[in-house]
């Protein structure tokens, strides 16, 4: 495991809450968490301007956040977030995954939306302190982790049409069980037709709200008709599988190569995707990164030459696809259960990340 300091989370004051939850709440919290709805006594913030940059580094109590109706980001969408986990170890420490990865993300995300890029020592410097602070939050049930969520947002009042020149910089934390609520079980996915998530030279490789907010009308309409993700085409051809809502897609074929989407600026680039890619090229696999043609992937679903689709990402890890349909097919995937290698991959990628197995890459970064 890593054991990289991070120094600046000395930095941050803390000013600890004077109404923290009751052990018997935190507890109960605990026992049986879903996804974001319970939040920790704490959050993290740094406040930026124009003129001055980042300064006032704090942990304080979770709260509402005051904002002048003229705020830009209520009129503009201009957001960033990230998603990652503090995962309760063997031992009682709480170690986060690859959290350096999701700092450059995110600093990527507020380059293409004009935000002000934070540095990679302010972020892992605020997950460190909210995180040290609220330590008694990280679960330590199976399938359990602190959900931590950092996101930016314009704070400026102002109604012109240009980048703030005020932003607020927060970390959020909520301990968290599976992401679906029937745990890992394979899913069904509606394949659309009418709606895109992202178009070239948009926003697709940003992790920022917009994109989260296109995809929630045609997921709802997935739910109306029985399934519980929705899956988009590529705008141009809508021929080509790009992504979930959420979460990154693989195909697994009868002989063992996999295949993904590329990165091409209208997917975003998963943190948990180049993860189970290097496991599974080291596991043998021959791993492509290429389009993936969805009457290519209905042709091998039907012939059986493809064996097992899965989507990945922060908030499930890894979720077996058990049926993909759409207005004129539908499809089981294999034999409608979790297929070996997305369970086994799986499972050797969460075995790191509490702690059960070693860490060759370095990817575990302590954090108390």
């Amino acid at each position: 495991m890593s054991t990289v300091t991070t120094p600046s989370s000395d930095t941050f004051r803390i000013n600890r809450s004077d109404a923290p939850a009751s052990v018997a709440d935190r507890e109960a919290a605990l026992a049986s968490p879903q996804f974001g709805v319970v939040f920790t006594d704490h959050m993290a913030r740094v406040s930026w301007t124009h003129a001055a940059g980042w300064t006032d580094r704090r942990v304080e109590r979770y709260g509402p956040l005051q904002l002048d109706p003229a705020t830009a980001v209520l009129h503009y969408g201009q957001e960033i977030f990230e998603g990652l986990k503090a995962y309760r170890q063997p031992d009682g420490s709480v170690w986060s995954f690859r959290p350096e990865a999701n700092a450059a993300r995110f600093a990527r995300s507020a380059r293409r939306l004009a935000l002000p890029e934070l540095s990679a020592a302010d972020f892992l410097g605020a997950i460190t302190a909210l995180v040290d602070v609220d330590r008694d939050w990280v679960p330590s049930g199976e399938e359990t982790s602190l959900y931590l969520r950092p996101f930016m947002y314009a704070s400026e009042p102002f109604l012109g049409v240009r980048a703030s020149r005020q932003a607020e910089f927060l970390v959020i934390a909520s301990p968290v069980g599976p992401y679906f609520a029937g745990g890992v079980k394979p899913v069904s996915i509606w394949v659309s037709r009418e709606y895109h998530r992202a178009g070239a030279g948009g926003t697709g490789a940003a992790k920022c709200g917009g994109n989260y907010a296109a995809s929630l009308l045609p997921q709802q309409e997935a739910y109306a008709k029985g399934f519980e993700q929705v899956c988009f085409l590529d705008d141009r051809t809508g021929t080509q599988l790009e992504e979930l809502g959420g979460m990154n897609i693989v195909v697994v074929n009868a002989d063992g190569s996999v295949v993904t989407p590329p990165v091409s600026g209208t997917i975003l680039e998963g943190v948990t995707r180049s993860s189970i890619l290097t496991l599974l090229a080291e596991a043998g696999h021959e791993v492509a990164e290429r389009p993936v043609l969805l009457d290519d992937l209905r042709a091998g679903l039907a012939d059986g030459s493809i064996t097992e689709v899965f989507a990945c990402g922060t908030a499930a890890v890894m979720t077996p696809i058990g049926r993909l349909a759409s207005d004129d097919f539908d499809l089981v995937v294999g034999d409608g259960t979790a297929g070996p290698v997305t369970t086994r991959i799986r499972a050797q990628l969460t075995d790191i990340q509490y702690g059960r197995a070693a860490d060759p890459h370095g990817w575990m970064h302590r954090l108390v």
